[in-house]
Parts: structure tokens; sequence; C-alpha cells
């Protein structure tokens, strides 16, 4: 069964990350650039947060808040959930379920070493499933 340090290892370990006080503009500027729906709050290497484009829909534009003006640790969810490397796929699906989280850092002996998203976990569930369909069907037609 994979684990999320299975999907670290093939999507890579990248952390895209920025500090409390920057602006939420610049947060929204760099997920756009980089193509990711939220971004790790780090003071020094300390997770302290986690700001999602949810975050900026909800807390800022429904609350005519300017973007350029708000800062991050303003919004921020700061309760981060999380996951450890070797918890298995079906884990990580059911704590980001119950959780209503998109996003997860995984987190080993107190260090951010990835974050896998809903994303991953679905690319992964099918990847394996096609594969058992294609040993099934190697073994049906013999």
């Amino acid at each position: 069964m994979k684990r999320a340090r299975d999907i670290l290892a093939v999507k890579g370990h990248d952390i895209w990350s920025i500090e409390p006080g920057a602006s939420v503009y610049d947060a929204m500027k760099l997920m756009a650039e980089k193509e990711i729906g939220s971004l790790m709050v780090m003071e020094g290497a300390k997770l302290i947060g986690i700001i999602s484009e949810r975050d900026y829909a909800r807390k800022v534009i429904l609350h005519g808040r300017s973007s350029r003006t708000t800062q991050v640790r303003e919004i921020m969810t700061t309760r981060v959930v999380y996951a450890q490397p070797d918890q298995n796929i079906e884990e990580c699906m059911a704590l980001m379920t119950e959780k209503r989280v998109r996003h997860l850092p995984v987190i080993e002996a107190g260090e951010m070493v990835g974050v896998i998203s809903i994303g991953d976990l679905v690319k992964s569930i099918i990847a394996e499933q096609k594969f058992i369909i294609q040993q099934l069907e190697r073994y049906i037609t013999g």
C-alpha cells in the first residue's frame, strides 16, 4: 500500500512558502506563478500556518479587504492538519476529507519534508487501480 513518502518520491519535495508578514497579494501572485492552491506560512524553518485560495476568497474578497494591505498572518489557517511520511494514502485521504482540506504538509521528526494535495492522492489511487486492472486482464487473457 502506498504511503505519503511514496507520493513525495514521485512528485518531489518542493515546498512553496511565504512569510506571515507578506501581503496576501504577494501570496496569490506566487500561487499563480507556481500554479498551486496553497502556500506554507513559515517563520524561518518553522511551519506556523497555511494560506490557500479558499482563505483568500472567504477572508479577503467576501469581507471587502484589500489583498495589497492585508498580511498573510491575518487570514492564514493556524491549525495546520498534517501527515507523517509513513501514513498510507487511505489515511491521508480520510484526514483531508474529515478536516475539509486540500493540501497536507508531510512532517517527519518535526521538519516539513513536502506537501501532498488531494489531486496527488487521487492520481496515485487511479494509477494503482490501472495497474491492478492491467494485471487482472493479463491473468484473464493468460
